[in-house]
């Protein structure tokens, strides 16, 4: 299957976006090729700002631009954006209700050998505790490529979250992406999956396991998590009877803490958490820590089976 990192399909979408409309602007923490903001910085050398090392300066220049009209995207890695900076995109953005996408790379653990202090596991809750933020967190680049172009048109502070491995393309150009809306490309009786980011390729492959054994589940790609999309949480509930969540981020705050709030208010089932459990990253592979932390397939095969013995 072909792959693309989700931040190299962000940096191709934000030239694109810079082509096209001309109150889009750019500003990065010196990381602008990690990023992948480097060609936009190229292209616009007028409309880019490298803040250098200095993110928290960075939130309050954004804020200053979409104040004065711009439509602004701010890049760094996810450990500095919305841990380093938080007061002031809490402060600065939020509170204003200005219109800045933090557009966050370099989030979970497969950041790899940059180790615990570079892998944003708390990310996702930290934004999602903030009132106004919208929290993004697309499986591969074509569906990052369509949030963009999404962001552009939304009117308020947002947060996208993006990876640094290569991830393989679920979508294709024809895909129905909407804000705020969970897109179930599984539809199984038994039980449902509900992931994000990375883990969504493999909760898809975690199904074709289960589907061999006679198990048919849904699989849900819930990109938006903030708002989340209660309406096909609760039909999917409703439906299946149980819920796993799967996500490359702390189990608390994150995804399935969102999942778990939503059913247990409104359709209550069992429901499953899959993720980072309340512990910090290390040094190591992606593959490596991905297999270390239980984030495989097996994994996802192995609890849907303890699931289906709670329902």
């Amino acid at each position: 299957m072909e792959k693309q990192a989700t931040r190299d399909a962000y940096g191709k979408a934000l030239l694109e976006l810079g082509q096209r409309y001309e109150n889009v602007v750019v500003l990065d923490a010196d990381l602008s090729k990690s990023t992948k903001t480097a060609d936009f910085a190229k292209a616009f050398p007028d409309r880019f700002i490298n803040a250098g090392i200095a993110e928290q300066n960075m939130m309050g220049m954004a804020a200053g631009l979409a104040a004065s009209g711009k439509v602004v995207f701010a890049s760094s890695f996810a450990i500095f954006a919305t841990g380093r900076a938080f007061e002031m995109v809490r402060n600065s953005l939020a509170y204003g209700n200005l219109n800045v996408k933090v557009c966050a790379t370099h989030a979970g653990i497969t950041v790899g050998e940059d180790g615990g202090s570079h892998q944003s596991v708390e990310d996702i809750a930290l934004m999602r505790s903030i009132p106004n933020m919208l929290v993004l967190a697309p499986a591969d680049g074509a569906s990052t490529r369509a949030a963009l172009f999404q962001l552009y048109d939304y009117q308020g502070p947002a947060y996208l979250r993006l990876g640094r491995p290569a991830v393989p393309l679920i979508y294709d150009d024809k895909l129905d992406f909407k804000i705020g809306r969970g897109i179930e490309l599984r539809n199984g009786s038994d039980a449902t999956i509900v992931s994000c980011g990375i883990m969504v390729a493999k909760s898809l492959e975690a199904a074709q396991i289960l589907a061999d054994e006679g198990i048919q589940v849904s699989v849900v790609d819930m990109h938006t998590i903030k708002p989340v999309d209660q309406e096909l949480l609760i039909s999917k509930a409703r439906e299946t009877g149980c819920i796993l969540t799967v996500e490359e981020h702390s189990i608390i705050g994150g995804l399935g803490s969102a999942v778990a709030e939503a059913v247990s208010e409104n359709q209550p089932v069992p429901v499953l958490r899959m993720g980072i459990n309340d512990q910090f990253g290390q040094s190591g592979s992606p593959d490596e820590l991905l297999q270390y932390y239980g984030l495989t397939v097996e994994r996802i095969v192995h609890n849907i089976h303890n699931l289906l013995k709670k329902k």
